[in-house]
């Protein structure tokens, strides 16, 4: 954390924020830098709106993948392992999280990843929240499969692969005020659909129900002191 009242140091460093008002002009835009043991930037991450922030879980899975998750629960999913996972389980308005389908399957069975026609692909909807948004879906690369039987080529996952979808809270003064002192717990549910395979046959397609919990926290408003005041 730094006092710079006069925004001098932020302005050298070029992330001062032209776009802030009220008690928020003069502030820096939130940001975040991954700096090596050498001392190089390798890494930045700006937001496009400067009320609405990832998480430094968020930042930190994007960077490394096997990190900055934790699993919150397992799902009984025909022909597959199914286990969630969030980047964080608490926030405040503005406040972005991922949460994860962390997708199991057995030797020789595969799902058909999106844009495979006339298979049902595999696919997460989330459930419409009136205070969370949703970003687009995140699907990792496929495989192409080939099927002698009908000489198709359709891409597919197979092995261990990993959905992912951003989640960004309400910033609005209304969410704010409803909130209360200590928040508001908000479930995230939706469904993963898909239809399995193996070498013999194709499994009836099928949904399986997700959920997420996210603990929502007022900001905290306390100003800092007079003397150190942005001006």
């Amino acid at each position: 954390m730094l006092a710079d009242p006069d925004s001098k140091i932020i302005k050298a460093y070029g992330v001062f924020n032209h776009e802030a008002t009220g008690m928020q002009k003069g502030f820096a835009r939130p940001g975040y830098f991954f700096i090596d043991s050498n001392g190089v930037i390798k890494e930045k991450f700006f937001e496009a709106k400067y009320r609405e922030r990832l998480t430094g879980n968020s930042i930190i899975a994007k960077l490394f993948p096997e990190l900055g998750q934790e699993v919150t629960d397992t799902v009984d999913a025909p022909h597959l392992k199914l286990a969630l996972e969030q980047s964080d389980r608490t926030g405040v308005p503005g406040t972005r999280i991922t949460v994860y389908a962390d997708v199991q399957l057995p030797p020789d069975v595969h799902v058909y990843a999106p844009g495979t026609q006339s298979y049902r692909p595999v696919k997460l909807v989330l459930d419409a929240t009136p205070d969370l948004m949703f970003g687009s879906v995140e699907y990792p690369s496929s495989v192409t499969l080939y099927l002698p039987a009908i000489k198709e080529k359709v891409p597919v996952y197979e092995g261990k692969f990993r959905i992912s979808q951003e989640v960004n809270v309400n910033t609005s003064a209304g969410f704010w005020g409803s909130l209360g002192k200590d928040g508001q717990s908000i479930p995230i549910t939706g469904k993963l659909e898909y239809q399995a395979c193996d070498k013999t046959m194709c499994y009836v397609p099928t949904a399986v129900s997700v959920k997420w919990q996210i603990q929502v926290f007022p900001l905290d408003r306390t100003r800092a002191p007079i003397d150190i005041r942005h001006k």
